[in-house]
């Protein structure tokens, strides 16, 4: 069995299109999918869940496991990841995690203390959220754990709900919790990094943007917005969704919630450079211009 292989990057780098060339070259390789959103089912464009296609040719995992109407969390994921790893060692397989949630894959990689729940506090920071906004709850959040409030923005609601349900509900910091997000053990895995630089990356998140538009986004939040169960507040939130939910819904124009999406996008591949660049154990490649060309030789020849 060969040690498992992560590729990892920001959004529109071209990791799975590395992962899909690099699965098609391993027989017995599997893609484990480490992207909180592409949990969700009938959320394919805007995701950029692999084709179907893909799936038929690599066997692909952490796909479709909940509805959009269900919050989804990082222990969730957790739990399937690990069903999933151990399947792929069972069958004798090698591991291709893919994928730019970084929490997510710390989770498998670097094993964690996962906080419990408490229904009646969430409760209550919802209902504050709806009233006071995110910022405030960040500021309360920054004065009990500042260490954690430091590693999200505040206009994050899901992280920063999450973290004071936590730090209230337990009596100890959110940050207490989990490896120890400014450590990095050796681990069983091989990581490869996916580098742009900025101005190229940039032009690639504006195309993909146009191209999930082309391919039916708009219609695809049309259609999950019309189901009976209403989207979660995590499916929501979701890079290309909640900006289109703001034009069918808040009178956002179409030009303007496009706009929307390739600016958070920016915003958000920077957040998750950020993210991957504090940990030493990633091997950097640097794309120039094909990102299978340049990095499937590094995976197959380390």
């Amino acid at each position: 069995m060969s040690l498992p292989v992560v590729i990892l990057g920001p959004t529109a780098s071209g990791k799975s299109d590395v992962a899909m060339a690099y699965a098609r070259a391993c027989p017995g390789a599997e893609i484990v999918a480490v992207d909180a959103m592409q949990v969700y089912r009938r959320m394919d464009i805007g995701t950029a869940k692999p084709t179907a296609a893909d799936r038929a040719a690599v066997a692909h995992h952490c796909l479709d496991l909940a509805e959009p109407s269900d919050d989804f969390a990082v222990t969730d994921f957790e739990v399937a990841a690990r069903v999933a790893l151990d399947g792929v060692a069972a069958r004798g397989g090698q591991a291709v995690l893919v994928g730019g949630t970084g929490l997510y894959l710390r989770s498998v990689t670097d094993p964690m203390e996962i906080p419990g729940r408490w229904p009646e506090v969430r409760a209550t920071l919802e209902a504050r959220l709806a009233h006071e906004g995110s910022a405030a709850l960040h500021g309360e959040l920054l004065a009990l754990d500042p260490v954690a409030a430091g590693r999200m923005e505040p206009s994050n609601e899901r992280r920063v709900v999450r973290a004071l349900e936590v730090t209230l509900g337990s009596g100890r910091p959110f940050s207490s919790y989990g490896p120890g997000l400014g450590h990095y053990p050796p681990i069983q895995y091989r990581q490869i990094g996916l580098q742009w630089a900025r101005p190229a990356l940039t032009a690639r998140i504006a195309e993909r943007v146009q191209r999930m538009m082309s391919a039916g986004l708009l219609q695809e939040v049309q259609s999950l917005l019309a189901e009976p169960a209403p989207l979660s507040r995590t499916a929501r939130q979701a890079l290309g969704y909640k900006e289109l939910i703001d034009h069918l819904q808040g009178g956002v124009s179409l030009d303007e919630a496009v706009h929307t999406i390739v600016l958070r996008t920016r915003q958000f591949a920077v957040r998750q450079e950020r993210w991957f660049r504090r940990d030493p154990r990633i091997r950097w490649v640097r794309i120039v211009d094909d990102p299978v060309a340049e990095v499937l030789p590094v995976l197959l020849h380390p």
